[in-house]
């Protein structure tokens, strides 16, 4: 089994939409600080949601740099049953970072709210003025992506020139 860098950005995106929770990586002071959150996608920009005040809020306010990870297809593999180091976790995640932007904008964030409801539901959403004004919305425009899968079969991707693969 292999570890693949995919370099593809369809492929990205089909990782990123089969999550159902991210987790955002920010740095309060010297510490880290990591969140598991609900998300929405298009067009290479994250969009979050949260209250307008608290630790998160005071921290994005100091410092906008933001990591945001997504895993999914966990699958525990082995190559031999009774060899505890051949054992692997399969998974594929993409790792993304930019700068939050908080947006204002009564409409944008109403656009916001409706692509984070669809990663979730092709339901369509009404939203209450309220509602739209309280709530704080993060756009994070992706400066920089990686994509692997892990535990990727050695023939699996030969000769796919949209992949980088490492030992």
């Amino acid at each position: 089994m292999k570890t693949v860098e995919h370099l593809n950005n369809e492929r990205i995106e089909t990782i990123i939409r089969k999550c159902d929770v991210c987790f955002i990586g920010v740095v309060d002071g010297d510490k880290p600080y990591v969140l598991p959150m609900n998300f929405g996608f298009k067009d290479n920009v994250i969009y979050l949601h949260s209250a307008p005040e608290g630790r998160i809020i005071d921290i994005l306010n100091k410092n906008k740099n933001i990591c945001v990870t997504f895993s999914t297809d966990h699958e525990l593999a082995f190559q031999h049953p009774e060899v505890a180091c051949s054992y692997r976790m399969k998974s594929k995640s993409v790792i993304a970072w930019g700068k939050v932007k908080f947006q204002d904008d009564f409409e944008r964030k109403e656009e916001a709210l409706n692509i984070i409801m669809e990663q979730y539901s092709e339901k369509k959403f009404k939203y209450s003025g309220p509602a739209i004004r309280n709530v704080k919305i993060w756009e994070v425009p992706i400066d920089n992506v990686t994509c692997k899968e892990f535990g990727a079969p050695h023939e699996k991707y030969r000769g796919d020139d949209t992949v980088k693969r490492s030992h």
